[in-house]
């Protein structure tokens, strides 16, 4: 059977949210003792003392390097502007022996077309094409032999600039998810290059992941 402090470890791991806020040290241990209590009693089959919990917590030690937390701050003080797009419709469809000819051909409809929002990445069994409103034209006709898995309109993007250096500090990605995740607003897809970081969300919460991605730097 496992001790107190590996299950309390192993318990803690599984929320990132949860890791930080203790590594921060802005959690209180009591009540997040008797909040996992109940399951640290079923496995280890008896009751254990909230006490017992409370020292295994602060045992934790923080998973953050300092150095590492200074890299990414220089990182985020030196993002660039921010662009947003609306009128933005995602479509997934089905893969098939067709439909990188199907991709090739979009392509082709788009050339000449400025301001154009447009990407698609393909997995081993569909196809994601996130298109702009100036650029959907053509789509349904293009695309009128393949299967459309789903279609999902009343999106925005937003891109922000990366500073070059962006690719040697880890952590920059997981710090720009976190606030959005905090505020509750759902992604529906991540596009990036090497020093473009896109996200894409539903029109209603357009403004407020604005206002996060402009205030990044202020909370760092």
């Amino acid at each position: 059977m496992k001790a107190t402090h590996v299950l309390v470890e192993e318990i803690i791991k599984k929320s990132p949210f949860l890791e930080e806020a203790l590594a921060e040290g802005i959690i209180n241990l009591s009540s997040l003792s008797r909040q996992i209590k109940p399951e640290i009693d079923e496995l280890t089959n008896k009751d254990v003392q909230i006490g017992a919990i409370v020292m295994a917590l602060k045992r934790l030690s923080p998973k953050f390097d300092p150095n590492l937390k200074i890299k990414v701050k220089k990182v985020i003080n030196k993002l660039g502007d921010i662009t947003v797009r609306s009128k933005v419709t995602y479509y997934t469809f089905q893969n098939s022996e067709t439909i990188v000819e199907r991709q090739s051909d979009l392509l082709k409809s788009l050339k000449g077309k400025k301001d154009i929002f447009f990407a698609f990445s393909q997995g081993v069994y569909e196809t994601t094409i996130i298109l702009s409103e100036s650029g959907k034209e053509g789509l349904d006709d293009i695309f009128k032999h393949e299967t459309l898995i789903q279609k999902t309109t009343g999106l925005s993007s937003l891109t922000i600039k990366l500073p070059s250096e962006n690719a040697d500090v880890s952590g920059i990605y997981y710090y720009i998810l976190k606030k959005i995740a905090w505020e509750g607003i759902n992604i529906l897809d991540i596009i990036s290059t090497m020093h473009e970081f896109t996200i894409i969300v539903d029109d209603e919460s357009i403004d407020r992941a604005f206002t996060i991605l402009k205030n990044l730097n202020k909370g760092y």
